[in-house]
């Protein structure tokens, strides 16, 4: 046995141990793994946006638009399906609420609300058939801690929100005269513009009201500026009044992630999870066949010693620990694993020439590798590079000439995926031959890490259309060396558009797979990021054009993450 081999081998078992002291709690992987029902019309795709997660009875209720049902967890990663054909699931940007022993239901542009003590099974009561808000949109109900419920609706981004108070004895009809609550806004957002890349300036436009309070502050969120673009974010305003005035927070946007895999993180909504831990569940853009074609996420959100409601969206499409106890320290929901597949060398059975097996592998989920078929033992197969301990795998399954609407015909994706030391000798890893539900990012831990360099997808049956994926992710440990750190870099802000800033590092260090560049308004409070894979330069529009910005350069590669010393623009 060679020196070299030996090394390696001690190198892994090292990584297993970490693996055992790391991760408490079950892991997953944005975007969830949800039963993504077909859209009504074509193309033929899948869809769920504006979601809603509340805590009712020790159990989690995900409602999304035009869903064609609600998802019920225990745990916040196993998501099964559940129809209730009495409630309008066709209609737009659905929300609930707890109050009392019941759970309510509303949404867009609907007369009734309905409600539930036994959602698990799909069954609801019609509660009250003529709400006099039925013309509303985006409607929140927020049940504050005296008892009192609220709705806000018609948000404008610099005017404010209209509050009304429910009421409880009566059917939740609106009692009093609404209020207008007033936004104290800032200027020259650049972040709102509606592509990164987009010079375009325009009023946003501004939907998706919530509602939370912690400690005493009301923090009321929306989102902007469009569904559509991938720095679609939401922002929050803080007061101490639930009337207001309400204050634009130092963070805006508190939830955004315009790079990576699958971008965005807005028109969602914030909850406490049954340990007392935050999370925002947020609508995220795939745009594999057309620009709105969303998907759904699950970010922490923590406050910090100010008040900051912070959502963490860096390596948000990287697997996350759902932690069984209250977490005092963010780092603890990291399993330290590195991504293992990216821009690797891939071979297929058969591919489309418009595509390769390059678009499996590029971390664009709007990109995809297509078999010529979606017949039996078709297959794509990846190289990692070297003998590599594997904690997880995430498969992103893409529509190729499917003919699907909603979810009638549909069925489970069949497959089998194998690991080999030596693209010979293969091993089964996960058997899904059999599978019956329809899951569309199935993402697998491993009980026991295995040691591999080449992973093969096979395919058994697919629901239509020919075999594609957007992305075969492969999550664990290399055994490269730490990447070397970005210790230098130069920050350019656009004199002409303070909005605009262009960040310059030369070389890429070593055993570097990307960069993370974290940034924010003050030193210690690096809270938004923007994830590259390539080298400098790296120009976005996403800042204040008023404020001063700290930077700070992460590399990553496959064996963790080497931070870099902060920097500052003005």
């Amino acid at each position: 046995m060679s020196k070299a081999f030996t090394i390696s081998i001690i190198t892994l078992i090292v990584f297993i141990e970490i693996h055992i002291q790391t991760v408490n709690g079950q892991t997953y992987c944005n975007p969830l793994n949800l039963s993504y029902r077909f859209s009504l019309d074509q193309p033929s795709r899948r869809e769920a946006a504006d979601p809603t997660i509340v805590l009712y009875k020790d159990n989690y209720y995900l409602f999304a638009s035009k869903a064609g049902g609600y998802w019920h967890s225990t745990d916040l990663t196993d998501w099964k399906l559940v129809t209730a054909p009495t409630l309008p699931l066709e209609n737009y940007a659905p929300t609930a609420v707890v109050i009392g022993d019941w759970l309510y239901f509303f949404t867009s542009l609907s007369k009734t609300i309905y409600r539930s003590n036994d959602p698990e099974n799909g069954k609801w009561e019609v509660y009250n058939s003529s709400f006099p808000l039925s013309m509303v949109s985006d409607l929140a109900v927020f049940a504050d801690t005296d008892g009192r419920v609220y709705c806000f609706y018609g948000c404008t981004n610099n005017e404010g929100f209209m509050a009304r108070e429910l009421d409880v004895n009566n059917k939740l009809n609106p009692k009093g005269v609404p209020m207008v609550c007033i936004l104290k806004n800032s200027s020259g957002q650049g972040w709102t513009r509606p592509v990164d890349k987009n010079k375009k300036t325009f009023t946003p436009g501004v939907e998706g009201s919530w509602m939370n309070k912690y400690n005493g502050k009301y923090y009321y969120q929306f989102a902007e500026p469009d569904t559509e673009f991938k720095n679609y974010g939401d922002v929050v305003f803080v007061s101490d009044k639930l009337f207001g005035p309400y204050t634009y927070a130092e963070n805006n946007p508190f939830s955004s992630k315009p790079k990576g895999f699958i971008c965005g993180a807005n028109k969602g909504s914030t909850f406490a999870d049954k340990y007392g831990n935050w999370w925002h569940v947020a609508t995220m853009t795939a745009s594999e066949k057309q620009m709105d074609e969303p998907r759904l996420g699950l970010f922490p959100t923590t406050f910090d010693n100010e008040g900051n409601m912070v959502t963490t969206t860096d390596f948000g499409d990287y697997p996350i620990i759902i932690p069984n106890h209250k977490y005092t320290d963010i780092s603890e929901l990291n399993p330290r694993w590195s991504l293992l597949s990216y821009d690797k060398t891939a071979e297929a059975s058969s591919s489309l020439a418009t595509n390769p097996t390059d678009f499996a592998f590029d971390e664009n989920i709007g990109t995809y590798w297509s078999a010529k078929t979606g017949n039996q033992d078709e297959w794509l197969s990846v190289d990692l590079g070297s003998l590599c301990m594997i904690n997880a795998i995430q498969v992103n399954f893409a529509e190729n000439k499917t003919i699907l609407l909603g979810r009638e015909g549909v069925h489970g994706q069949q497959y089998r995926i194998d690991y080999s030391a030596d693209n010979k000798n293969w091993t089964t890893l996960i058997d899904k031959t059999a599978n019956t539900n329809d899951l569309t990012h199935p993402y697998e831990v491993m009980s026991t890490p295995v040691q591999a360099r080449y992973v093969k997808i096979i395919n058994y049956c697919v629901t239509d259309g020919t075999f594609a994926i957007s992305g075969l992710r492969v999550f664990g440990f290399g055994t490269s060396p730490m990447p070397t750190v970005v210790n230098s870099f130069f920050p350019e802000r656009d004199r002409n558009d303070p909005r605009k800033i262009k960040l310059t590092w030369w070389g890429k260090p070593s055993y570097t797979t990307g960069f993370n560049i974290r940034y924010g308004t003050q030193k210690d409070k690096l809270y938004h990021n923007y994830q590259v894979y390539k080298n400098t330069p790296v120009t976005f529009q996403g800042l204040d054009k008023n404020k001063t910005y700290w930077f700070e350069i992460d590399a990553f590669g496959e064996n963790g993450i080497t931070p870099s010393t902060p920097h500052s623009s003005h």
